[in-house]
């Protein structure tokens, strides 16, 4: 028992160090503090009153437009196509990437549930595949291996030699906003012919090497959910720089209605994804204090990075190399060798009143996805028991 002692006394050490550095941050607030909350500091209510007394509420409408114009100005991308959610954008890039049904997708285990249930959507297979540790970002040589292994190319379409299906797409997710290595991943999609979509959902605002992200893939998804940077309430959008697939994009997700003064003609089945006018014009107003947002988020990054580094066993999760991530979710990661103390920090912030949470359940864990192909996923794994996500809300790094 004696010899066990050490080890328990550290854990309580590691636990109540973290607590303190969070502490040190946020300082003793009188009431919780959320996870990430929206900022409503400039012209929200007076774009949305406009929409009230105008009765320009649903999806047409001035300010729809306006933000599309917008988010194409400050991403870089030629076309965007605002939708009612991330998950839609999502389900919408994979249409016009052209998976089809008893394709397989290849995307990370390690992501929010949208990226898996797009996938779905289309009546596609899941494929998972591992992350990196610097960026949580697909992991691009670890995934080059993998399909040396078990897929081959056939006339020019990549298939897995253990199912016949062909391999038609790797979705690549930007975690907690630091942009994925997608250099190494688009040279790998582009061996194996595979179509590169990004979900960017959390990464409004991050760039990789001076592009904004979304840049690289084929089509990309944003997310406006109330916990993003950037909140229309709900919303999302689809980024591409090639114009037939903004056509499309927008074609699908205006319910495929063909262009007609009064006539209701759909050529194909489409969906009713379009944003609001309402919520864009949310949109239009939080996009204008973007800037302060993020440089808010960055300096309350830099004080969680200077703290944490005095603590032990732990690791803050910085952006990677060559990017400016917009750090929407802060995470310390802590050792391997404290992996078992991850719940025990959870609880500890969380009794402080500093909400505190895991990554998501790796998606290969799901009841309904874990019959589905994969790599060895150890790294995932690996770093789902030792995430644990801080306070991020821009208005704490005042």
């Amino acid at each position: 028992m004696t010899a066990m002692a050490p080890a328990k006394r550290s854990g309580f050490a590691l636990v109540n160090d973290v607590v303190a550095a969070v502490r040190d941050v946020l300082g003793r607030p009188s009431s919780a503090v959320a996870l990430h909350e929206p900022e409503f500091a400039g012209r929200e209510w007076q774009y949305v009153k406009e929409c009230l007394d105008t009765g320009w509420v649903s999806s047409v409408g001035s300010y729809v437009d306006r933000f599309e114009r917008d988010l194409s100005a400050y991403t870089g991308a030629a076309h965007v196509i605002a939708t009612s959610n991330g998950t839609s954008a999502l389900h919408t890039c994979l249409l016009c990437a052209g998976v089809r049904a008893g394709d397989e997708v290849l995307l990370p285990t390690l992501t929010f549930i949208a990226t898996a249930n797009a996938v779905s959507y289309v009546a596609a297979t899941p494929h998972f595949v591992d992350s990196e540790p610097v960026s949580l970002g697909v992991d691009a040589a670890k995934l080059d291996a993998y399909l040396r292994d078990i897929a081959r190319l056939d006339d020019g379409v990549c298939v897995n030699r253990q199912t016949g299906a062909p391999i038609r797409a790797l979705v690549v997710m930007h975690v907690f906003g630091h942009p994925a290595d997608l250099d190494r991943l688009d040279e790998v999609t582009r061996r194996w012919r595979l179509v590169l979509v990004e979900d960017a959902a959390e990464s409004l605002g991050s760039s990789y090497h001076g592009r904004h992200t979304g840049n690289v893939g084929l089509v990309s998804a944003l997310s406006f959910n109330g916990n993003k940077v950037v909140t229309t309430g709900g919303g999302g959008a689809v980024l591409t720089n090639d114009a037939a697939l903004g056509r499309r994009a927008k074609h699908l997700t205006t319910t495929a209605r063909t262009p007609h003064r009064w006539s209701f003609l759909h050529d194909e089945v489409g969906y009713n994804y379009r944003l609001p006018n309402l919520n864009a014009a949310l949109g239009c107003a939080q996009l204008e204090r973007l800037p302060s947002m993020l440089e808010r988020k960055r300096a309350l990054a830099a004080r969680y990075e200077r703290v944490l580094a005095k603590v032990e066993g732990v690791e803050f999760l910085r952006e990677p190399p060559g990017t400016l991530s917009n750090y929407w979710l802060n995470a310390v990661v802590l050792d391997a060798a404290h992996a078992t103390l991850r719940d025990s920090v959870l609880a500890a912030l969380n009794d402080a009143t500093y909400m505190a949470r895991p990554v998501w359940t790796l998606m290969h864990k799901l009841p309904m996805y874990s019959g589905c192909p994969r790599m060895d996923l150890d790294l995932a794994e690996s770093m789902e028991a030792r995430i644990v996500n801080l306070p991020s809300s821009a208005r704490l790094g005042v």
